[in-house]
């Protein structure tokens, strides 16, 4: 899966020396959470759009207000779950993406990147969700594959979903013709199965988040 095919160029940058006005009208006309500064194909920065809405002195530069800027970015060798990990961080809806050279290339957009990743075989792949919880000084992925794979399962993915004080909890995807003999095995492995949702109604709940999601960013 290359996401760099997702990088867009659609929405212009700004420098210090752009009107602040200029700034506020595409502020208005795009629904984006930050515009970003770029000098010489070099990212020097975001302004919140909240903030420059705010800004009273719209035949002012930006560079008046340099003072707000935030610095943050996606490599463009960034994978998929960290580019998804910097959208939570900055709580922004576009990021900028720099090239191994630190030159800005361009943006990632937050409802193509949750498209990617809703349409990636963790997700869309048939199978089931489950969530299983074990202590954390005996939890092993090596055991858990085997536990999948022993009972005819393939694990289409998995990821540490939450953990706390001495438990970990681990959420996998799996193809499988019987899913009741896995649980079954992680419970007799002292794993608690906390939860196990079988493809249709899981998808659709995921895709009606999706969905809601996009229309919610469309506004």
């Amino acid at each position: 899966m290359n996401i760099n095919d997702y990088i867009l160029e659609e929405i212009k940058n700004f420098t210090f020396s752009s009107l602040v006005k200029s700034a506020q009208k595409q502020c208005k006309d795009f629904p984006i959470s930050h515009i970003f500064i770029v000098e010489n194909n070099q990212l020097m920065g975001c302004f919140l759009e909240s903030d420059i809405q705010t800004m009273e002195h719209e035949k002012v530069t930006l560079a008046e207000s340099s003072g707000l800027v935030s610095y943050f970015f996606a490599d463009i060798q960034a994978p998929l779950l960290d580019v998804i990990k910097l959208f939570a961080e900055h709580d922004c809806n576009r990021l900028p993406v720099i090239d191994t050279e630190k030159n800005y290339v361009g943006y990632y957009d937050l409802s193509d990147i949750l498209d990617v990743f809703i349409m990636s075989p963790f997700l869309h792949n048939l199978g089931f969700t489950l969530i299983v919880e074990q202590i954390e000084k005996d939890y092993s992925i090596s055991q858990i594959s085997q536990i999948v794979e022993s009972n005819g399962g393939k694990i289409l993915g998995l990821f540490i979903s939450e953990k706390r004080e001495d438990i970990v909890q681990v959420t996998l995807r799996v193809s499988s013709e019987d899913i009741h003999e896995i649980t079954q095995t992680f419970r007799r492995y002292n794993y608690q199965v906390v939860s196990k949702h079988e493809n249709d109604d899981y998808l659709e709940d995921l895709k009606s988040r999706s969905d809601y999601l996009q229309k919610y960013l469309e506004m």
